[in-house]
């Protein structure tokens, strides 16, 4: 006959509770020699699980969300630019906008934080529990022409209309054919109040009609998206961020044989 905690572990596994069945062992050892309650037990045993499902669940979303680079809060250079303070930072990093299905527009030319700023809170806003995508326009565009056609794009379609919070990057940075630019406002009419969006842009909202090729579907995509917004503008007197802290192969400038 198996030992009991033998027992217990495939008990825990027929529940589903794996990873506790695995930390059992030690859970026990420790419980008998701290002389914890049975209250302190089931304490540490269902607190173990919980950390494990958290942990799960935070690396599936963070995979889920597709983040070109895993940039954080922790290393954005605040001081280096100025479209944001600290107050609005912390205001940001409470993530009530996101509740309130409210969109930022991160304005501002190549390399000055704005892809960094929006990854950063993205991955802030799956630490707290919310499911986030992220894409650029192009790709966004891509999905929505094959979603029926193609398995991958139709998986991360779904993903992306059941996320908390969007972030579209570079937005507006070529012209879109009229199929194009109606998809785009059929994606952001389906998803006006259901989620929060993050669009970076180095176009200001005023020349999206350009690229859009339609004024009126211009204007009804911004109506939805500047209803609850805020504008971050990143100067444009501002040194590219990339290149100040570029990396070199050579230590020296000359050319030697």
């Amino acid at each position: 006959m198996k030992p009991l905690y033998e027992q217990l572990q495939d008990k825990c596994r027929s529940l589903r509770l794996a990873e506790s069945a695995k930390e059992l062992p030690r859970l026990l050892r420790e419980a008998e020699s701290k002389g914890w309650t049975y209250h302190e037990l089931m304490h540490e045993f269902l607190s173990y699980e919980v950390l494990c499902r958290e942990k799960k669940s935070m690396e599936k979303l963070m995979k889920w969300a597709e983040f070109p680079e895993l940039l954080t809060l922790a290393n954005f250079r605040l001081e280096e630019q100025t479209a944001i303070g600290s107050k609005q930072l912390n205001v940001l990093k409470e993530l009530t906008w996101i509740e309130e299905c409210f969109t930022l527009i991160m304005m501002g030319p190549t390399g000055v934080g704005k892809t960094h700023l929006s990854t950063a809170l993205g991955i802030h806003a799956i630490e707290n529990g919310y499911q986030v995508s992220f894409i650029s326009m192009d790709r966004l565009i891509y999905v929505l022409k094959t979603k029926e056609y193609t398995a991958k794009s139709k998986t991360r379609y779904k993903r992306i209309v059941k996320s908390d919070l969007i972030i579209i990057d570079d937005v507006m940075y070529m012209a879109y054919e009229p199929q194009e630019a109606h998809l785009f406002f059929q994606f952001i009419y389906e998803l006006y109040d259901q989620a929060a969006f993050i669009l970076t842009s180095n176009k200001g909202p005023g020349e999206w009609g350009k690229f859009l090729g339609d004024p009126t579907l211009t204007t009804a995509i911004l109506d939805r998206l500047l209803h609850r917004s805020e504008i971050l503008t990143f100067s444009e007197e501002q040194d590219s961020i990339r290149m100040k802290y570029r990396q070199t192969l050579f230590t020296t400038t000359g050319v030697e044989s």
